[in-house]
């Protein structure tokens, strides 16, 4: 089968011929509909060499989904055919964290290992070999070559969003830098779940526009007069919640003075920016949160509301043979919703 494979680190991937995969007990062997390419994906193509490296090659696409296609030894609870979307991080399964369900905190050495990330292989290939049936979730009428976004920009988005329900009740405020894939999906999450002005700034005025559609209330492009408008909307306090989904220095300059007293400031993004804390800034005791990927309950609800028609992922299709220019396309801020690399059609 074909595979697009991180070869060399700083190097583009490339793709590659690879044997299919036999699922050997507990696993299950998944065709995969769709892989989205996300920006962790481009920070893992053009970093070097981590200091501890993974064996090289290794398949990329953490964000999977398709149907399964053959059943290991034992393995029950699913039947051939089944449209199902893959959890991402994938834990050891004993630890507090993972007994939970939160085995993105999986607590043994290394931490969780995703499939297309850390080693093993992920979903940009043909077909995707999944290590336990408690990492599948069934998707019901849902078609995998739009729902693969839901395991992680779905998911991200939901899980950073869920943390800070206590204050978003009516009267609040939440502002989402960054009006991308993973904004859209936050917007909308905000929408269904709280009573708040959904505040949405960027850079780009088409993707404000997008915004918008998504359920945002207003579209502010970033600097100072998008700073000044958000005190202006909650009278000179700042917002209960800030997400900052894009993480850079800019970004997350504004986050500070956007936030307010008692508030949460959530970096979602992986820029590689710090945020400079001290007694003046962030406003007093606004919480600062990292918070990565969701649980795997938390999946199943992502599931649910795109289920019930409450969320949708805005995406662009590529054949596998295309991934490399999705990528491209992607790091030039070129991708309106998420890129979704689909290797059986």
């Amino acid at each position: 089968m074909k595979a697009f494979q991180l070869v060399e680190w700083q190097q583009p991937a490339q793709l590659h011929d690879v044997p299919v995969p036999e699922p050997r007990p507990g696993q299950v062997l998944i065709k995969v509909g769709g892989a989205g390419a996300c920006h962790s994906d481009l920070h893992l193509l053009e970093a070097p060499a981590p200091p501890n490296p993974v064996p090289l090659p290794f398949t990329l696409g953490h964000e999977n989904a398709g149907w399964v296609e053959k059943l290991g030894p034992g393995v029950s609870g699913f039947a051939i055919g089944d449209p199902v979307i893959v959890y991402g991080p994938w834990g050891c399964g004993l630890c507090m964290n993972c007994r939970q369900g939160m085995e993105n905190y999986c607590q043994a050495p290394g931490g969780a290992q995703p499939g297309g990330l850390r080693g093993n292989d992920g979903g940009m290939a043909e077909y995707l070999l999944v290590p336990f049936t408690r990492f599948l979730i069934p998707l019901g009428s849902l078609d995998p070559r739009v729902a693969a976004p839901l395991t992680d920009a779905g998911l991200t988005s939901y899980h950073a969003v869920k943390r800070s329900l206590p204050l978003l009740g009516a009267g609040s405020t939440a502002v989402v830098i960054g009006a991308g894939g993973l904004g859209q999906m936050a917007i909308q999450i905000l929408r269904a779940l709280t009573g708040a002005t959904i505040v949405a700034v960027d850079t780009s005025a088409d993707k404000l526009e997008m915004a918008k559609k998504f359920g945002a209330d207003e579209g502010l492009i970033s600097g100072d007069d998008a700073v000044r408008r958000v005190k202006d909307i909650t009278g000179g306090q700042g917002a209960e919640v800030v997400l900052d989904l894009v993480a850079v220095t800019p970004t997350l300059a504004m986050a500070a003075q956007m936030a307010r007293v008692l508030g949460h400031l959530t970096i979602v993004g992986v820029g590689t920016s710090t945020l400079p804390v001290n007694f003046q800034s962030p406003p007093h005791e606004c919480a600062v949160a990292a918070p990565f990927w969701g649980s795997i309950p938390e999946l199943i609800e992502v599931v649910a509301l795109a289920q019930a028609g409450k969320i949708s992922m805005l995406v662009e299709h590529f054949p596998l043979d295309r991934a490399a220019e999705a990528y491209q396309l992607l790091h030039h801020g070129k991708i309106n919703g998420r890129a979704v690399i689909t290797p059986n059609g």
